[in-house]
């Protein structure tokens, strides 16, 4: 994807997702969150500060296993996901970071939500 379309589709998901939960436009930070919510499955809740950071983790290895760098290892005694860095990430530039998290956030809501 080029970075105007994905530019286009974050801000449509930015839209979407404050529609949705009558918020703010939501940043990186607030989409992780979401994502690592829903990959631990266990519905809504109150987390801790470290439990959000955590979350925030396993949305990130969630995103970065679909370019193969992370493998999910399996779920703890108390459910929560763990995953193995498979392959060194590269140094990529903030600029190129920051598409590269957008492209695959935009991914993960397309391919598990229709988004209107």
């Amino acid at each position: 994807m080029k970075a105007s379309e994905v530019n286009k589709k974050w801000s449509e998901l930015q839209r979407v997702i404050a529609q949705e939960f009558d918020m703010e436009l939501p940043d990186i930070k607030v989409l992780l969150f979401l994502i690592g919510v829903q990959e631990l499955g266990k519905g809504p809740q109150t987390f801790s500060k470290r439990q959000k950071e955590e979350l925030m983790h396993i949305a990130t290895c969630r995103l970065f296993s679909a370019m193969g760098f992370y493998e999910l290892r399996g779920l703890d005694d108390d459910g929560w996901p763990h995953w193995e860095l498979i392959k060194p990430i590269p140094n990529y530039t903030l600029l190129e970071q920051e598409l590269i998290m957008k492209s695959l956030i935009v991914d993960y809501f397309e391919d598990t939500y229709t988004l209107s």
